[in-house]
């Protein structure tokens, strides 16, 4: 499945086939793209841990890292339980942590994040100053020009680099490169751990996008929209802003997510 070029082999593991030490070992060679199926991630689709939730998502980086909450993956997974049976509208969680999901259609799938996320200064040198915040894994957010936007080697070593800086270990952090086309429209483009590499969208990167940019214009909107454009598609992300405690709340993130093709792999 895909949601925005963010790709991922998706599990149906509802009756706990496969434990999921055997998936994260599994997920390296499945994410391989020469050797493998090819992805960003496996995404299992398990029974549900809390009481709450419809389902379980259970998510890996195509290294087999643990990403915390994958928001392109999520819709994929939203979309995935609603074509098994599920409602159209579903709770799941990741972790201990419940997200709540509404499947549109293909075109526009939505998943509510119940977390307060607030935008950080960090300055790693005097030439470089970065904007921190979590939206269900870490994120930095760096504002550039246009033109460094399309230089994808620059934004690969200098992806690199900031993934892995020491201000930002354990466990490193996401880092996405940001430029402004229009008041709520941004392009953006995502150096994401465990995948290390640029990927065609990310979701959680894209709503870190979007938060960082209402708080760099100062904008006075306590509730705003943003559409975040990556090389993989647009996505849409909206959220409240609590300016006496300087924190965004209701936030959601909306986008297309689509099947691409079911197979079987042959583990030998």
């Amino acid at each position: 499945m895909q949601g925005a070029g963010n790709d991922f082999v998706v599990l149906d593991n509802r009756e706990g086939r496969w434990e999921r030490e055997q998936i994260i070992e599994w997920t390296p060679r499945l994410c391989n793209r020469r050797f493998g199926i090819g992805g960003d991630g496996v995404i299992s689709l398990e029974a549900p841990d809390m009481e709450e939730a419809d389902c379980t998502m259970f998510y890996r980086n195509a290294d087999g890292s643990d990403a915390g909450m994958c928001g392109n993956g999520a819709r994929c997974l939203a979309l995935l339980a609603h074509r098994l049976g599920m409602e159209d509208e579903l709770a799941f969680n990741v972790h201990d942590v419940l997200y709540r999901a509404r499947v549109e259609s293909r075109d526009r799938v939505h998943i509510a994040f119940p977390v307060e996320a607030g935008v950080e200064t960090v300055r790693l040198s005097q030439d470089w100053k970065v904007y921190k915040t979590y939206t269900g894994t870490e994120h930095i957010v760096i504002p550039i020009s246009k033109r460094r936007l399309d230089d994808e080697g620059w934004l690969r070593t200098t992806g690199e680099k900031l993934r892995n800086h020491d201000a930002f270990n354990p466990p490193g952090t996401n880092v996405n490169f940001i430029s402004s086309l229009e008041d709520r429209v941004l392009r953006m483009q995502t150096y994401e751990r465990g995948v290390e590499d640029l990927t065609l969208a990310c979701g959680t990167g894209a709503i870190a996008s979007a938060l960082v940019w209402h708080f760099l214009r100062q904008s006075p909107n306590t509730e705003d929209t943003c559409e975040v454009r990556a090389p993989g598609g647009r996505l849409y992300v909206h959220f409240r802003y609590d300016a006496e405690q300087e924190h965004y709340t209701d936030i959601e993130l909306a986008g297309p997510a689509r099947a691409v093709f079911e197979g079987s792999y042959v583990l030998d």
